[in-house]
């Protein structure tokens, strides 16, 4: 019987394709309509293929239709390529369409931008010819850029990796030539694997400078080496993704990380945003009290697939810092270490799945299975984690955790004047010290559940509001202008944004 049923639903699908292939037709009488008259393929990095993007054609007459011709402008040689219903292509004859029925055409690009000086490269589709001729424009912006590829063996063509600490890695990358270490706005820098800082030397990104990284790729700060990021309030630097179409301008998880390793130093990172990779950035550095390892000032990171910044017993110092949604914490400062933070916004609308960690998780230890099959928690000293007029919020009930081993040694921690979210409502947390807002002296003018009033929180955007618990809630602070470079001398706001009234 299974059989039988089997060679019943062939049949069924043989027919069905032979119905689709020898319906009777008319020819087309220049009455085709289209879901849209110019497919926008958005920016391209010149010799990087597009996102491939989709136009629907229609046949809205009561007979079926053959369409004698479908072909680009400019022939075999444009940079276009086409797929109409399944066939791909650049030029198409007798296509038909049943009645009150339609087809796709999906449409790609790759164009080098020296072949083509123009920057806006455009063709158009044609559906038949004379009198009958339709068109829908194709439109694509090219942008040049200076490309950082890792090296390749010339025999085996096995692309180079890394070795790090003396030890060869499977992380695909190089590291950069002396000539490499500036990277400045003239041209966008994209980094196909993963670009290393050398021992001993400096990267400097400039202001307005723009970083994009292809899948899999990122930015390795190695051991005695410097990043220094200078972007200012008007020329911010970017670091994202090489995908430029607007669908992915909100995709997390495009490329990995700014791994900021353990001996680097005097890593500084000014008026920048980060967004759409795995982990913003990973500070594995082991710090000291006196010298952060990581200075961010003014800088925002976005929509992280895992975490915004995940800190590794390091030393971290931050002012006007936005960390937005990521799918495990904005901000994880584990294994102790030392962190300082001051109007800062932690803020996690992660909606893409289910977040388990809180915006903000700090903690003293780690844990490792040994070669005995054992699991293993050992802890460091957290010496310090300092947050002053700091917002923690987000679409979880619990946004702030301090997570303190017994017996973890040193476990230092202030929080002042800061808006936090922690809603127990199974009262998980009874009797836990670091928790406890209303009777520990660590905790000063806390806003315990009040409202930030923020302005569009799936769009990422954190300024607040005039109906926000965070205003003049603040204490003054050396850092005297905004995120924005609004002043908050006086009556400072909580968070890295003073109030505005929303339109």
């Amino acid at each position: 019987m299974r059989y039988f049923i089997t060679f019943i639903i062939c049949i069924a699908l043989i027919s069905m394709s032979s119905c689709r292939k020898d319906f009777s037709t008319i020819p087309n009488s220049g009455k085709l309509e289209f879901s849209k008259d110019t497919v926008f393929l958005d920016t391209v990095f010149t010799s990087i293929g597009s996102a491939t993007y989709n136009l629907k054609v229609y046949n809205r007459g009561n007979n079926a239709i053959t369409i004698p011709r479908i072909q680009l402008e400019n022939g075999t040689s444009s940079n276009y390529r086409l797929n109409v219903d399944g066939i791909p292509g650049k030029e198409f004859n007798d296509i038909g369409i049943l009645a009150k029925d339609s087809i796709f055409v999906f449409i790609e690009t790759t164009v080098a931008v020296t072949n083509e000086p123009n920057p806006l490269y455009t063709d158009r589709i044609l559906f038949d010819t004379g009198d009958n001729l339709q068109d829908v424009d194709l439109v694509t912006l090219v942008e040049d850029a200076n490309f950082i590829f890792p090296g390749k063996n010339a025999i085996s063509m096995k692309i180079d990796s890394l070795t790090l600490n003396g030890q060869p890695t499977t992380i695909k990358g190089r590291f950069l030539e002396d000539t490499e270490l500036t990277f400045t706005k003239t041209k966008p820098t994209v980094i196909y694997g993963y670009a290393a800082v050398p021992s001993n030397k400096t990267l400097t990104i400039e202001a307005g400078a723009r970083i994009h990284f292809h899948n899999n790729s990122g930015l390795i700060v190695d051991d005695k080496a410097t990043l220094r990021v200078n972007g200012t309030f008007s020329e911010k630097v970017i670091f994202e993704g090489d995908r430029l179409e607007n669908s992915f301008s909100q995709t997390p998880g495009q490329w990995g990380t700014i791994w900021v390793r353990a001996g680097s130093k005097d890593n500084e990172i000014q008026h920048a945003q980060i967004k759409n990779g795995i982990i913003g950035i990973l500070v594995d550095s082991i710090g000291s009290n006196a010298t952060p390892t990581l200075k961010l000032e003014n800088t925002e990171i976005y929509n992280h697939s895992n975490f915004g910044i995940l800190a590794r017993e390091t030393n971290i110092e931050g002012h006007n810092v936005v960390i937005g949604a990521a799918g495990q914490a904005s901000l994880a400062a584990t294994i102790g270490g030392t962190y300082n933070f001051t109007h800062s916004t932690f803020a996690n609308y992660w909606n893409s799945g289910i977040r388990q960690l809180p915006a903000v998780l700090v903690n003293n230890f780690f844990v490792y299975t040994n070669e005995a099959g054992q699991e293993i928690t050992e802890t460091r000293d957290l010496k310090a984690a300092n947050f002053t007029n700091c917002i923690f919020d987000g679409n979880n009930n619990i946004e702030f955790l301090l997570d303190n081993v017994d017996g973890g040694g040193l476990f230092n921690y202030s929080i002042k004047n800061s808006l936090i979210k922690f809603n127990d409502f199974n009262n998980s947390f009874d009797g836990v010290t670091e928790v406890d807002f209303a009777d520990n002296t660590n905790y000063r003018n806390i806003v315990l559940n009040g409202n930030p009033n923020f302005r569009d929180t799936q769009k990422g955007d954190f300024i607040i509001g005039d109906k926000s618990d965070a205003i003049n809630k603040a204490i003054t602070t050396p850092f005297t202008l905004d995120i924005l470079g609004i002043d908050r001398a006086t009556n400072p706001d909580i968070g890295a944004y003073q109030h505005i009234t929303f339109e």
